[in-house]
């Protein structure tokens, strides 16, 4: 996945205007004709919800907008360049990097469709009808076209999905996205398998639901050990949080925690999403004996809790059935919008 990118965005240059002169017959004095030349095409940054990462602008960094066409006799206007649209998808953040090498926000586009314009096309030239006066009736000038604008764009892509799988290495967040979506993830039986986020969808009947694997997490990864940041900004977008944890794991509680204050340390107003845990592998003989004990030492987290097996299939239905009605309540108009705090000042009396 392609998830980060610079490129080169140019307006097209304005069409330089054209110095004529009326030639007919039987017309002595014709006079100037010659018309203006036509503006730059822009360019624009549009989203496209069948995109999932920027790896359509990995081949061509450089995109440069049609530039106008000259002026013509007659006074005709030339034509106006062709804007160019470059898509990306939902998500993606544009910044403009500036003189001094700051990279300066421009838009965070999270609305299919949007369109953002990122470079403007040169104006064109006016033709030497534009400079006749009483006193120059004979103008021989006409205006060059202005080049267009030229920036160089970063562009940031942080995933919008419905819900996350998180969890330490070897916890079974790639097996548990193939067996609830279609996508096929690397899985081996060593750690770090997933070297990068990866997408799945799950078919609802009524819409579709995108899951995103993030890789996995380590101590530190707030402070971006472990490429911590490359995959947490992953998360900010996300309506659901699923902790899957390893049901083999001595500290399964311990476990928990440190990834809830991974997420904590690294965005406060990521512990106010949803969450849901979920208890991996528990079709290991050795774990079957724990299962209760397992329950009631984590039944105090007061969010849903659910023991499922992703190889075998255990508890998988009644997983997605429950996180597709978490994802539901806070979709398109169902999530509770809390009424804004109005605040009210009480002026002291004067003495």
């Amino acid at each position: 996945m392609i998830d980060k990118i610079e490129i080169v965005v140019r307006g097209g240059n304005g069409g330089d205007g054209l110095m004529s002169f009326r030639r007919e017959k039987y017309i002595p004095f014709g006079g100037p004709d010659g018309g203006n030349g036509g503006n730059g095409g822009n360019v624009f940054i549009v989203t496209d919800s069948s995109l999932l990462d920027l790896s359509l602008l990995k081949q061509k960094r450089e995109f440069i907008a049609e530039s106008g066409h000259g002026g013509g006799k007659g006074s005709k206007h030339g034509k106006k360049g062709m804007d160019l649209s470059i898509p990306v998808p939902i998500g993606t953040m544009i910044y403009i990097r500036t003189e001094s090498g700051e990279d300066k926000p421009l838009a965070d586009m999270v609305i299919s469709g949007e369109k953002v314009l990122v470079a403007k096309g040169g104006r064109g030239g006016l033709g030497n009808v534009h400079f006749a006066t009483g006193a120059n009736q004979v103008p021989r000038l006409a205006g060059k076209g202005e080049l267009g604008e030229e920036y160089q764009i970063y562009l940031e892509l942080k995933l919008v999905t419905d819900m996350c799988l998180i969890g330490y290495p070897n916890s079974g967040k790639s097996t548990l996205l193939s067996a609830i979506t279609e996508a096929r993830p690397r899985i081996a039986d060593y750690p770090f398998t997933t070297r990068q986020p990866v997408l799945g969808v799950i078919r609802g009947s009524r819409r579709d639901f995108v899951v995103a694997e993030i890789p996995a997490l380590t101590k530190g990864a707030y402070v971006n050990k472990g490429l911590g940041h490359e995959f947490l900004r992953h998360v900010e977008r996300t309506k659901l949080l699923v902790y899957l944890l390893d049901s083999a794991s001595p500290t399964i509680v311990e476990d928990f925690t440190r990834l809830n204050e991974e997420l904590a340390t690294y965005r406060p107003d990521l512990c106010q999403k949803a969450k849901i845990i979920a208890v991996n592998k528990v079709d290991m003989p050795q774990v079957k004996s724990r299962l209760r004990d397992m329950k009631q030492s984590l039944n105090h987290l007061d969010m849903p809790l659910l023991f499922i097996s992703a190889l075998d299939g255990q508890g998988i239905t009644e997983f997605v059935t429950r996180a597709i009605e978490m994802v539901g309540l806070m979709s398109e108009g169902g999530q509770e919008v809390s009424p804004p705090v109005l605040t009210v000042f009480h002026p002291k009396p004067k003495k």
